[in-house]
This record gives structure tokens, sequence and C-alpha cells, in this order.
């Protein structure tokens, strides 16, 4: 078997977004792939309604916690394949350079826990759905054939997988 990938997840907190999207590749992949997550501005807590998601995969929810992208632009850091921003802020600061050069791409998601004024069930509802587009998303993502790919195909696949879906 080949190495896995490594693929950094980025959102402006690491409370909801990216940590769904690390846990879902981790596990989705079956070792294909090792997902981690940070943000731009990390909150400091892992959002009660991404856990709640979480548990079901298996992933081990110990190991969530939100931090600070500076992590990965350490030497010591893990090398990068790849690199999806997964909200605007994030895509908009000027991030650490990451080990690896990895592809990039942008698969921009409403953050599910941004307005405080809904119930537990709306909010829960917009946590599936976001859940459910990374979900779609990723499944795609361990479809293509990467390593016969070279990385600027690799960056336009990962973006194209984003808008089929978007505007699907």
């Amino acid at each position: 078997m080949n190495e896995p990938f490594n693929i950094l997840f980025l959102c402006a907190g690491n409370s909801s977004r990216s940590i769904l999207a690390e846990a879902l590749t981790t596990t989705l992949s079956h070792g294909r792939f090792i997902a981690f997550s940070a943000g731009a501005k990390p909150t400091g807590t892992v959002h009660p309604l991404a856990i709640e998601l979480i548990k079901p995969t298996g992933y081990p929810i110990q190991l969530l916690r939100s931090k600070s992208w500076d992590e990965f632009g350490r030497e010591s850091a893990p090398a990068m394949n790849f690199v999806i921003t997964l909200c605007e802020s994030a895509l908009g600061e000027h991030c650490p350079y990451w080990r690896g050069h990895p592809a990039t791409a942008h698969w921009g998601f409403p953050d599910p826990a941004a307005d405080d004024s809904k119930t537990r069930d709306e909010m829960l509802h917009s946590f599936k759905q976001v859940e459910k587009g990374l979900h779609d998303r990723i499944a795609l993502l361990m479809d293509l054939p990467l390593e016969k790919l070279d990385r600027s195909t690799i960056r336009e696949r990962l973006q194209n997988i984003h808008h089929r879906l978007k505007y699907s």
C-alpha cells in the first residue's frame, strides 16, 4: 500500500466544518487519507453538535480539538498533500507555509454554528446539511486516481468537485 495522503481542512474557528471534514475524511478513506483540521482564529472548543454527528462514524472523539493553523506551519508538522479551505474568511487570510507544497482548493460552506438565535433543531439541521455536503465531496475525492495525477490537475479536480455539487 502507498503512504496515506495528508489533507488539512481549514476554517476560521476550527469548531465545526473543518472538524467534521477531518473526521469524515479519515473514516471514509479507510487509511488512504489522514485528515487534519485547523483554524485561522480557533475558538478553542469543538461544537457539541459536531461531536454528536461525528460519534457514529467511529472517529475517536478524544482526538478532536480546536487548534491554530500555526501548528501545521511548523517545520515539525506533517507534510500536506492537500489543503482545503471551507469558509470565506479562511480563504482570505494569509496562510502559513505548508510543508509538502500541497494542492489547494476551496469548498465553501456556511458556518452551521453562526446563528445562535436558532433552536437546537434548526442548528442540527444546519450541521447535517454541512455534513452531507462534506460527505458528498469527500466521496468524490476518494474516487480520484490521485496517484496518477499531477498537482495542477488535482487542484482543478478538487475545485470541480465543489462546483459540480454546489450547482447541481
